[in-house]
């Protein structure tokens, strides 16, 4: 049992399908989970990667999505048989995922299936929903793991098929940018910060006026000639006025 609370896990799952109507995740199973560690920002390689057998097809919508083939799990455990070690390894954990209430209703509902004691994972760990996160940070945009990868300039060339554990180790990376303050909003705010602000500044004493270098006529002229080119080509041109000319005839 691992009680740090600076320990989290960044989960992601695959799955059979869903349904269109009516629960969404009943009938269908678990078949990919993948989770990363981190313990006080930093990632610790103790990450949690299986496919399961569920006993079942895997919907055809949803191989176009992950591209997990029925034949490719034929062979591997089912949720049964890892569900210990998985609880073992999220316990009092807190476990973030983006759209969290998708995986932790296929997850709930594998152990329902179970009839271990445990009928909801956040009576032994703490969920964050990522997703809704990032709708308070970035409201009206888009918000998806895509979307937050272009935001923060994240490689997502591996994501060309959805896989649990290539999105749980993005995730990881996307939520800790979000929580570091490193877009330009923060840095924004952080010039509210009077003592961060000012040390970037150095005070220059005996500071000589700088010198000011006027246009003769032939440049003035040379530049008037450009300013009526762009008027004669767009219909108007928003420098040209007396100015112009009082300064020539002088």
């Amino acid at each position: 049992m691992n009680k740090d609370n600076n320990r989290q896990i960044f989960l992601d799952t695959e799955t059979t399908g869903i349904n269109n109507t009516g629960i969404y995740y009943e009938g269908h199973r678990i078949i990919e989970i993948g989770a990363v560690e981190i313990i006080n920002r930093r990632p610790t390689g103790n990450d949690f990667h299986k496919y399961l057998n569920p006993n079942r097809s895997v919907s055809y919508e949803s191989f176009k999505i992950h591209g997990i083939a029925n034949d490719f799990l034929i062979n591997k455990p089912n949720f049964s048989e890892i569900a210990k070690e998985f609880l073992d390894y999220i316990r009092d954990a807190e476990l973030i995922i983006h759209n969290a209430s998708f995986d932790v209703g296929f997850i709930n509902y594998e152990l329902s299936r179970l009839k271990i004691g445990i009928k909801n994972i956040e009576n032994i760990c703490r969920v964050t929903d990522s997703l809704a996160m990032s709708r308070k940070m970035f409201p009206g945009k888009k918000n998806s793991l895509d979307a937050l990868c272009s935001r923060y300039n994240i490689d997502k060339e591996k994501r060309k098929l959805h896989s649990a554990i290539i999105d749980a180790n993005i995730l990881s990376k996307v939520f800790l940018l979000m929580t570091s303050g490193q877009i330009s909003l923060s840095f924004m705010q952080n010039r509210n910060n009077k003592k961060n602000y000012i040390k970037n500044f150095k005070r220059i004493d005996n500071i000589t006026p700088l010198r000011v270098i006027m246009a003769d006529k032939k440049e003035i002229l040379a530049h008037e000639t450009n300013l009526n080119l762009v008027k004669q080509k767009k219909g108007f041109c928003m420098w040209i006025d007396k100015f112009m000319t009082e300064i020539i005839k002088k």
